[in-house]
């Protein structure tokens, strides 16, 4: 793994000399934000060697380098998601790439379905903690000290202070937001009534297919995370209605602006 790193990392630095502080996964329908980023350079995944492809519509496939809210940075414009057949280890290559470039802190973003009763299709969820249902983790098999610990500690996987400052930032935007837990499954299918129900008994407020790999990948290198969901449909009883891919991207392509709107921000105010 250690090799292949060094080969992307490589490739990646012969066609951009930004060094990025901050590193961006931008999930289903959340890929407008780079209509904001003053681009430096975009590299399509196919030619960076090891890197996967992006197999999901919404997800256009590549890095972009430029610089949001006064930060050189380093957005990923897709996410590779286990269901496509990906293993663990290959899905998060990337954030491993994008620590070793150099950030300092990674922000996910994904749409997820909304567990607790009072979500609306449409609000923003910022992630406090989370809870792996996939049956996997990435970080089984050998550990590479190089990149971290045998066993990383989970107890603050999403950043207090990070959390802090964008929800001051988003209040004084007026911009409303939810906090709570999300749960990762591995999909594709969409959840039935009583998945629903058995996940928010569990203890999450929303429910989608990605993010934890990439945030215990993170941790496992001391990268700090801030994480948010777009809520764009709901798994409440009374509230569930039949679900498409289509609809989850357009509910979370109008929560994308204010979305953008916080991330932006954070950059502009977080020191690192």
């Amino acid at each position: 793994m250690l090799e292949q790193i060094r080969e992307s990392i490589n490739f990646i630095k012969s066609h951009t000399g930004i060094v990025p502080e901050a590193g961006i996964v931008l999930g289903t329908g959340l890929g407008g934000l780079v209509r904001e980023i003053v681009t430096d350079c975009e590299i399509p995944y196919s030619s960076i060697p090891h890197f996967p492809v992006s197999t999901v519509e919404g997800h256009k496939g590549q890095l972009i380098f430029g610089t949001l809210g006064g930060k050189p940075i380093v957005a990923m414009q897709g996410r590779f998601h286990y269901y496509e057949g990906y293993s663990m280890q290959e899905l998060t290559f990337p954030i491993r790439v994008m620590k070793l470039l150099g950030i300092k802190m990674l922000i996910v973003s994904n749409a997820s379905g909304g567990l607790n009763p009072g979500f609306e299709v449409g609000d923003i969820m910022f992630i406090t903690d989370h809870i792996n249902l996939m049956g996997d983790n990435p970080l089984i098999g050998r550990n590479h000290t190089g990149l971290g610990p045998r066993f990383p500690d989970m107890s603050e996987a999403y950043d207090r202070r990070i959390l802090d400052l964008a929800a001051d930032i988003a209040s004084r935007a007026g911009v409303p937001f939810r906090t709570g837990v999300y749960a990762a499954v591995t999909g594709p299918t969409f959840e039935t009534p009583a998945e629903y129900r058995y996940i928010h008994i569990l203890g999450a407020d929303a429910v989608g297919m990605s993010t934890v790999p990439e945030v215990i990948v993170a941790r496992h290198m001391d990268l700090p995370v801030f994480a948010v969901s777009v809520i764009s449909d709901l798994g409440v009883p009374g509230k569930i209605v039949e679900v498409s891919h289509q609809i989850v991207i357009d509910a979370a392509s109008k929560a994308e602006p204010r979305m953008t709107r916080i991330i932006s921000d954070l950059l502009k105010e977080i020191s690192f």
